[in-house]
């Protein structure tokens, strides 16, 4: 062991490679129902292995912060900017007044207890469950004039608060929010779901996916003569509250690709594409009896992720859109399956209003499918291609920017290089949704860019705090612990009466947006599984945008106030 410890000094990366492989596992493990998350686990093992006494250079983990920041600014930056329209404005104010509620609880905590400037910011990262706050945090420390040791006892405190604080910050969001808010709205939060899902499909069934085939194709022999001479447009307009197409027919000996306007002939047998309770319910008494004819229905279909940047588009129903004369004719056969907007799955029915930068996963016929995409936006078809240029610029810029300083009153004022990359990702996670046709980080990569980088910043953090880590913890664990849950509950419920009385929000809606608010992925995953809906996710984008940022900018404000 010796050897190995020796080998761990002489060779730190080793050491950050070491961390993150045992953090990443033990954080993945459940205990009572609950893990401790890749983070949190990842600092706790560097706090382990910095009791060796392993110096490695802060350059590593700035290089990989910045990494992180730029990726979480690129992935919630479409959303950020879309909530600056009047329609998410409220959710914008909301959020900004959730945010400030944070800071000011958690200023109020650390000043209560007697906490330094690195103590408090460790306590708003932990307890508001937002681990970038420890960067920034220690990025303006370390531009405070004051002494190299106050300097250093104030980042060591950091991830002690961070590490006893986040345990609760992250259940105890999800209790208050899933199992306590629906309480203290004094609602049936399954029910209201249940109910906005019906008013949201105008009557109509969701178009959610369940477990069975949602779309399919049959055939079926015409057999009812009322539409022998009539066009195939009249045939479909039969169908009541569900979008059937006619795709091919079988003529004799030939099949035909059809359109709207193909006249239909007695002993025609059609290849037909819809939802499958329309074709089983509908399609017989319509058309006629069912056949088999693999040939009539074995069309090339394909599922095609598409991003939306159609701004005739973008603020319309689905039901606005489908019915519209222009997309009638043009989305003939072909079906939307899935709509994802800043990594989150939405309730897809008649009701969802569609923005620009959602991922729209069209299906149908390969033809059809050609026909439509580029009039919707940009196919973001898979690749393993990152575009590094655009990263490395990014984060050049940005950094750039968040290197200027303001004085005012004396008080050097800066966003850091830290503060400057996230603006930066927000603008150009922007500038992608609105032009896919360049900037494309894929899921993997962006994934690394947030996961990865945020860990390995953390490994650093643990591992270079590691000796102080546990005297700290001696000393103010209990004290912390309490701080952390006040600081924690406070702000979410009070947000939660604001955001239904004051906002006015639909119950499931306010609960969403508590969730985003604070960035609380935890919460957002309990509170739905409750509600038995995907509905309170319809709230908790924008406001994850906004908390995003302000939550870590909050970083530097909190030293601010506590020095």
């Amino acid at each position: 062991m010796d050897w190995f410890f020796d080998t761990l000094r002489k060779y730190p990366e080793l050491a950050i490679f070491l961390t993150l492989g045992l953090g990443y596992w033990i954080g993945a493990k459940k205990i009572f129902g609950f893990n401790l998350g890749a983070v949190t686990g990842t600092l706790l093992v560097g706090v382990l292995v910095g009791q060796l006494n392993i110096t490695i250079a802060p350059i590593v983990k700035q290089v990989f912060f910045l990494l992180f920041l730029f990726g979480l600014g690129y992935g919630v930056g479409p959303q950020f900017f879309r909530g600056m329209k009047s329609d998410g404005l409220p959710q914008v104010i909301f959020a900004v007044i959730i945010c400030v509620l944070c800071l000011l609880v958690t200023w109020g905590t650390a000043v209560a207890f007697g906490f330094d400037a690195g103590t408090g910011a460790g306590l708003l990262s932990g307890a508001q469950t937002i681990s970038a706050v420890m960067g920034v945090a220690t990025d303006t420390i370390n531009g405070l004039n004051v002494d190299a040791a106050t300097k250093k006892q104030w980042i060591d405190s950091i991830p002690v608060a961070y590490a006893v604080c986040y345990i609760f910050g992250t259940v105890g969001s999800a209790w208050i929010l899933a199992s306590l808010g629906p309480k203290l709205m004094r609602v049936d939060i399954v029910k209201e779901c249940k109910e906005y899902e019906a008013k949201m499909s105008g009557g109509a069934d969701s178009m959610e996916l369940s477990g069975y085939r949602k779309f399919t194709a049959r055939a079926y022999k015409l057999d009812r003569p009322e539409f022998v001479g009539k066009t195939v447009s009249e045939l479909e307009s039969r169908f009541v509250e569900a979008r059937v197409f006619v795709e091919r027919i079988r003529r004799g000996d030939q099949i035909l690709d059809s359109d709207s306007k193909t006249v239909l002939q007695a002993g025609d047998v059609l290849g037909v594409t819809g939802r499958h309770d329309a074709l089983v319910l509908q399609a017989p008494g319509i058309i006629g009896g069912e056949v088999e004819d693999r040939d009539v229905i074995n069309l090339p279909a394909e599922i095609v992720e598409v991003v939306l940047t159609n701004k005739n588009l973008a603020g319309k129903t689905v039901q606005e859109i489908a019915e519209s004369e222009t997309v009638r004719e043009l989305g003939r056969g072909v079906f939307l399956r899935k709509v994802v907007r800043g990594g989150h799955e939405m309730p897809v029915n008649w009701g969802l209003k569609l923005d620009r930068g959602d991922r729209l996963f069209l299906l149908g016929a390969k033809r059809d499918v050609e026909r439509v995409v580029g009039k919707v936006g940009y196919v973001d078809r898979a690749t393993d291609q990152t575009d590094m240029v655009f990263v490395g610029f990014g984060i050049l810029l940005g950094g750039l920017f968040g290197s200027l300083v303001l004085t005012v009153g004396g008080i050097p004022i800066t966003l850091s290089t830290s503060g400057g990359s996230l603006i930066a990702g927000l603008i150009f996670g922007y500038l992608r949704s609105v032009h896919p046709t360049f900037g494309r980080v894929p899921e993997p990569v962006h994934w690394f860019l947030t996961s990865v980088g945020l860990t390995a910043f953390v490994a650093v953090v643990g591992i270079s705090s590691g000796p102080g880590f546990v005297e700290g913890f001696q000393q103010l664990g209990a004290k912390l612990f309490v701080a952390g849950v006040i600081a924690t509950s406070v702000p979410m419920i009070l947000g939660v009466y604001i955001a239904r009385y004051v906002f006015k929000f639909h119950p499931a809606i306010a609960l969403g947006v508590c969730a985003g608010a604070r960035t609380t992925t935890a919460a957002i995953g309990q509170i739905t599984e409750t509600a038995k809906s995907q509905v309170p996710a319809l709230g908790y984008t924008v406001p994850y945008a906004i908390g995003n940022t302000l939550l870590i900018i909050w970083g530097i404000v909190i030293v601010m106030l506590m020095t």
